[in-house]
């Protein structure tokens, strides 16, 4: 059905969902809103169009009375959480109202001895983990902007990091989701302890979907304990030998919980030397992670590469401003994209850009690109040996211009008849997901 259009009056969308949270600092209208806030949203959504207010339930079932409004009236819903990724993926067409989980954010439950967490989708991940952290455990997730990400945005977007090396993905975490439907109803799948594998397909169809399926509410998540020691090893040096290195550490029985190679630009813009980089991070109990990293650097030696042992403090600052670098844009025209390519063909992507980082077991990478030419010759590239380049955040006049996603699979029916099964009236995220579902 059409979404009705933007000249709708502002103020009876508005009073439409005020009786619904009430009017004290839950709800706001776009002219009200604060101009970094509509920046951000503005970098989500198509030209043309502004949404008429940001809806701020403080608890599930307030959001789920929200969405019922929505889809009753018609009026297509930008989902988010904290705005941190919301600049991701495709931008979201004809929107009418953006709807935030920033203060459904509680701890629910924390069971401790058996290694799991289920909290609400707005909780912020630093948060989380400093809760976590009393208990000596952790969620193995290294998200962007972790200070400001909610646990909802991560699961939406698939943000996971270089953690994924020794913990797996998103998915891989996940135990239980609780979501809002299309039409508001709220629906469970999975559960509060690692045995319970029921509705783990509904789990993976979520995780990563952008909002185009549901607006997950709440989340369960298995722990792990915090190491008893920490340290991180960098090698420097010529492409050939790193990847020598790299595929040395792939095929050996060393156990990195990180592990990333790192174009030219990204070591020198990071004091770490010259020439390519990898990175391997070892935690476990001290004797191990001396005699590991103390491993990586032997090899490193003998194929003529640099090398570094980061511990303590200088560890910490080395990953905080390895995260921050290749997330943060110099420019607001950089393209910042996520990679998918063979392992053994990092090395070579990594020789054509000037910011990238690529984790050496699963392929997958960040990328900070230039220009609209640039994307599409490394997408080629990618393509041609079944990998992947899809463009997270751009230009809106970039991401207008050529495919976000770049898909070329067979997947695309399936995709549309699972959107028209849990969102028929096409109100969530519009537009935002693959071939503009």
């Amino acid at each position: 059905m059409k979404a009705m259009s933007n000249d709708r009056p502002q103020a009876v969308c508005a009073s439409d969902f005020a009786s619904i949270v009430g009017e004290e600092n839950t709800l706001c209208l776009w002219e009200n809103i604060e101009l970094s806030q509509q920046k951000r949203i503005q970098q989500a959504i198509a030209s043309g169009k502004s949404p008429s207010c940001i809806v701020y339930p403080r608890t599930q079932k307030q959001l789920a009375a929200v969405i019922a409004k929505a889809h009753t009236n018609n009026w297509p819903v930008l989902p988010c959480g904290s705005s941190s990724k919301l600049n991701w993926g495709s931008l979201a067409k004809s929107i009418d109202v953006v709807v935030s989980t920033e203060r459904i954010n509680q701890l629910i439950e924390h069971a401790v001895g058996d290694l799991t967490v289920t909290v609400e989708a707005g909780m912020k991940f630093s948060d989380l983990q400093a809760l976590l952290a009393k208990s000596r455990q952790f969620l193995a997730l290294d998200p962007t902007a972790p200070e400001s990400a909610t646990i909802g945005g991560i699961v939406a977007t698939g943000d996971t990091g270089s953690l994924r090396q020794r913990y797996g993905s998103v998915r891989d975490q996940l135990l239980g989701i609780t979501f809002v439907r299309a039409d508001g109803e709220i629906a469970k799948a999975g559960g509060r302890v690692v045995k319970n594998v029921a509705g783990y397909d509904l789990m993976k169809l979520l995780t990563g979907s952008y909002g185009t399926l549901g607006f997950i509410s709440q989340l369960t998540f298995r722990l792990y304990p915090l190491a008893e020691a920490s340290g991180t090893v960098v090698l420097t040096g010529k492409a050939e030998a790193i990847s020598q290195a790299a595929d040395i550490l792939r095929g050996s029985a060393l156990t990195p919980v990180q592990a990333d190679l790192l174009s030219s630009k990204l070591v020198s813009s990071l004091g770490l030397g010259e020439g390519l980089g990898l990175i391997a991070r070892f935690q476990s109990i001290s004797e191990s992670v001396k005699e590991q990293s103390n491993r990586v650097l032997e090899v490193g030696q003998k194929l003529g590469l640099d090398g570094a042992i980061f511990a303590d403090a200088e560890e910490a600052n080395l990953w905080q401003r390895l995260q921050e670098r290749i997330h943060t844009s110099a420019t607001e025209s950089v393209i910042t994209c996520k990679i998918g390519v063979l392992p053994t063909a990092a090395v070579e992507i990594l020789t054509q850009v000037e910011l990238g980082l690529i984790h050496i077991s699963s392929g997958l990478g960040l990328l900070q690109l230039e220009s609209k030419n640039q994307v599409l010759k490394i997408r080629d590239r990618t393509q041609a040996s079944s990998g992947f380049l899809t463009i997270l955040s751009a230009p809106v006049t970039i991401k207008e211009q050529i495919d976000v996603w770049g898909y070329t699979g067979n997947a695309l029916p399936l995709m549309r008849r699972i959107k028209e099964q849990f969102d028929s009236k096409k109100i969530l995220s519009p537009g935002r997901f693959v071939g503009g579902i």
